[in-house]
């Protein structure tokens, strides 16, 4: 199963075992140093074997398992999926593609298809009693999930519950007595360490691999809840939900995703933190969900000049650009402009820190925040946001634009950098759909231009030419830099 992101972002994972050696660094007086730096050199790095690799393997290996999917998969000509995400108009899906050309030239309105699935990824065991926890991207869509253990055993497995927020997922097995991992810490780990990842790259099970920690807390396009920790372990597709092991076998990762533009490994392999996986799966043990605290924030990274007009002593922290009115973070006292150094105690070096600390709070859960203003040191505490109890004030803005009864939809006029983008001089802008409107294939974000024949130029014009139709309406609407004529019957009023 593939999950990629732009430019290609492919979930799943692997690759050939490749030993590495390391060469000690020797530290040198320089011809021209002082007597006292030639009496007091630099220490030299300590050297420090190869771990051993066949141990890590031998121990933990029987608890990492192979995990095979079937179910279906609605699509639609939207490009929406049946949890109604959309995933973009850039989706290369061949499928959706299929179905927007055919909707395009006969005209058809809410076109959709089930497609079959069939996937494979990796886990890993957390716990005797048959808990596993993997990516949800590996048992999205899955109506029957079956556990291969190394020992060849198999079991129909029941899915707890998955995050798509950031990418967990929780199974049972109905066994006892399993070999199960140990959790390390991401924090403590450093770049440049050794790291190993097992897995099921292309169905190929407990395939072994190694490599180095490249880089942590990085960030990547629609995952800014997740610091991955990125590595150059080989990691293809099939090694989704796999862990990743430090040097003393500790599981400080959970492979989700590469960067490639050839489909396969190329050097960049990201993993999430292995304490964000547990705090989410805790949840979905507890509850059957997660949920994540909302700070109400945008951050930014600290550059040498923006440390140097906050009068910061380094680049560090991450900068408030934005604080959201009634959130948890305007309501602590939060200001734009303030510096996030620490989040309970654990130092934000950068703003790609932030995300971690955040996520693993629960709505409802207090924080301290500490901040630099105006050169100042200073901490608040913050109770952190329900995102689902704070859906009906974005509810409340929409029942306040003006509706369009008769066709069921919420519209507004079109700003002026909405036209110039458009390319259009008049039209509506589709804010809010009911249930027949999305069916005759309408989206929020489409511009409505038309009613029948009539150009619309503003909501009272939409509304008298509503008011004069019967039966049914043409409707010409802009989506996606296509214009179409979508039918809709008539509800009463306008």
């Amino acid at each position: 199963m593939l999950n990629p992101l732009a430019p290609v972002y492919l979930r799943r994972h692997a690759a050939p075992l490749a030993l590495l050696a390391l060469v000690s660094l020797l530290g040198f007086a320089p011809a021209h140093a002082t007597p006292e730096a030639a009496a007091n050199p630099p220490t030299a790095i300590r050297q420090i074997g190869t771990p051993d690799f066949a141990q890590i393997v031998q121990r933990f290996g029987p608890a990492v398992v192979n995990i095979s999917v079937t179910g279906t998969r609605l699509v639609t000509a939207d490009g929406k999926d049946t949890s109604g995400n959309a995933k973009g108009a850039d989706s290369e899906d061949p499928t959706q593609l299929f179905l927007r050309k055919f909707q395009e030239q006969f005209g058809a309105t809410g076109a959709s298809i089930q497609i079959p699935v069939n996937g494979r990824g990796s886990g890993f065991v957390v716990s005797a009693d048959g808990l596993v926890l993997t990516n949800a991207h590996v048992v999205a869509h899955a109506s029957d999930i079956t556990v291969k253990l190394t020992d060849r055993r198999e079991f129909k497995a029941k899915l707890l519950g998955s995050d798509a927020k950031t990418d967990i997922a929780v199974l049972k097995i109905d066994a006892t007595a399993l070999p199960f991992v140990t959790a390390g810490s991401p924090t403590e780990l450093n770049v440049g360490e050794w790291v190993l990842a097992i897995g099921s790259p292309f169905g190929l099970d407990n395939t072994v691999t190694t490599g180095v920690v490249s880089a942590k807390s990085r960030t990547l396009p629609d995952d800014y809840t997740v610091p991955f920790i990125q590595t150059d372990a080989a990691i293809n597709p099939g090694n989704s939900g796999g862990p990743l092991f430090n040097a003393r076998g500790e599981v400080i990762g959970i492979n989700s995703q590469i960067y490639t533009r050839s489909g396969g490994y190329q050097g960049l392999s990201f993993a999430i933190p292995i304490d964000l996986a547990l705090s989410v799966a805790r949840q979905i043990v507890a509850t059957g969900r997660a949920t994540h605290g909302v700070l109400g924030v945008s951050a930014q990274e600290v550059t040498q000049a923006l440390a140097d007009a906050f009068k910061l002593p380094k680049p560090m922290g991450a900068l408030l650009a934005d604080v959201q009115p009634g959130s948890a973070a305007a309501k602590s006292g939060l200001q734009p402009g303030d510096v996030i150094v620490a989040v309970d105690g654990h130092t934000i070096e950068s703003a790609s820190d932030l995300p971690l600390w955040v996520a693993m709070a629960v709505p409802g859960q207090q924080v301290s925040v500490d901040v630099l203003r105006n050169g100042q040191r200073l901490q608040v505490r913050a109770t952190m946001d329900d995102p689902e109890q704070r859906k009906p004030a974005a509810d409340t803005a929409l029942n306040a634009l003006p509706k369009l009864t008769a066709i069921g939809l919420a519209v507004r006029p079109l700003l002026p950098v909405e036209q110039r983008a458009a390319g259009v001089l008049q039209g509506l802008m589709i804010e809010g759909i009911q249930p027949e409107a999305g069916q005759a294939g309408i989206a929020t974000g489409d511009i409505l231009l038309a009613i029948n024949q009539t150009p619309i130029t503003s909501v009272e014009q939409a509304r008298a030419v509503l008011a004069q139709a019967k039966g049914s309406v043409a409707l010409l609407v802009l989506h996606e830099g296509t214009k179409n004529y979508l039918a809709m019957a008539l509800k009463s009023g306008a």
